[in-house]
């Protein structure tokens, strides 16, 4: 099948082509994200494979069907950019890939805290410049701490496994229990529970209309003064300029994002010669007590492997009429 790549980066093409000859589709790159200035650029094209910041609202999927596109190929887990109810009306299928790794994501969640609580990166900048002062790089045990992990299907659930091997308390929440969590003696509690005794608190879930800003001024009047929250989820379930003065009243003593709510037209660029426009972003990066990641968490080679083979198996098993939409249960977090 003829496939047009949006947002294509030199590891995305290394390997959609390292894996594409069990397949044999006919693969087209586009470094430009797919938007409705770019949606011409699928004309001939039955599947376009886009990725978590390409645009495909109800605009864009209806320029994608006059064009000929029948199917959405995602090489992502999250479905929260896609207009779903356009794409149906219009019989575009959405095919995602969700299991790809969860070990990359839990691993990158659980790097931002042991970087976060040990000052890795003040630290690193110390030593750089000779300065061997430790003062202000005091970190605490995670042996005996509490972890709040919110959502916890297979990433939350390895992040559930590693927090247990550092001897951490574990309480969950998640509308759907998952007892590979619960036999490592999590306990299932309330979301106000979890955030009243959690030391750490991390987010493992999709961002849907019941999710988003699920961490927001009422949430952050509710934990405890100096919690840790970790995002590696969508930068949607985070109200950014809550937490923004929750870091300046020392409510959340720290916080550590590998996304962001508007990251669309920050991440995956090099804008080092840019000033940035986007003040909010700009305010967090004055805190010393915040690490922000570019969307990194799922980038490991495993991972990524994984994506392209997953990715081209879909548009095969589409092209060879054995279609499953594979999308994350829309429903699957309701409010608390």
């Amino acid at each position: 099948m003829r496939v047009a790549v949006f947002s294509t980066k030199p590891y995305v093409e290394e390997f959609l082509s390292a894996a594409n000859p069990a397949f044999g589709h006919e693969l087209v790159f586009f470094e430009a994200r797919l938007s409705r200035e770019t949606a011409a650029l699928a004309e001939g094209f039955k599947t376009v494979c886009a990725f978590v910041n390409d645009q495909l609202d109800a605009e864009v999927l209806k320029e994608l069907h006059k064009r000929g596109v029948r199917l959405v190929a995602l090489r992502c887990a999250g479905v929260n950019h896609v207009d779903l109810a356009a794409a149906a009306q219009l019989g575009l299928t959405v095919m995602n890939v969700p299991g790809y790794s969860p070990y990359a994501v839990a691993e990158h969640a659980v790097g931002l805290i042991l970087a976060l609580n040990r000052k890795l990166n003040r630290a690193y900048n110390r030593v750089r410049e000779g300065n061997f002062n430790i003062d202000g790089l005091m970190g605490f045990d995670l042996h005996g701490r509490t972890a709040g992990i919110v959502g916890t299907g297979k990433i939350g659930a390895v992040v559930a496994r590693i927090l247990t091997g550092f001897g951490c308390r574990v309480l969950a929440y998640d509308p759907n229990r998952n007892p590979d969590v619960e036999a490592l003696g999590a306990r299932y509690v309330t979301l106000q529970e979890l955030h009243r005794e959690s030391d750490i608190i991390t987010l493992h879930c999709p961002l849907i209309p019941a999710t988003r800003h699920l961490v927001n001024a009422e949430c952050l009047k509710e934990v405890k003064r100096g919690v840790m929250i970790v995002n590696t989820s969508r930068g949607g379930l985070i109200d950014t300029t809550a937490v923004i003065e929750a870091l300046k009243s020392g409510q959340v003593g720290y916080l550590g994002l590998d996304v962001y709510e508007e990251e669309a037209e920050l991440f995956f660029e090099d804008l080092s010669n840019y000033v940035l426009q986007d003040d909010v972003f700009a305010r967090l990066l004055t805190f010393p007590n915040v690490i922000i990641t570019g969307h990194q968490a799922f980038f490991t080679r495993d991972a990524v492997a994984e994506i392209a083979r997953s990715t081209l198996q879909n548009i095969h098993d589409f092209e060879q009429r054995r279609t499953t939409v594979r999308m994350v249960r829309l429903d699957r977090f309701r409010k608390p």
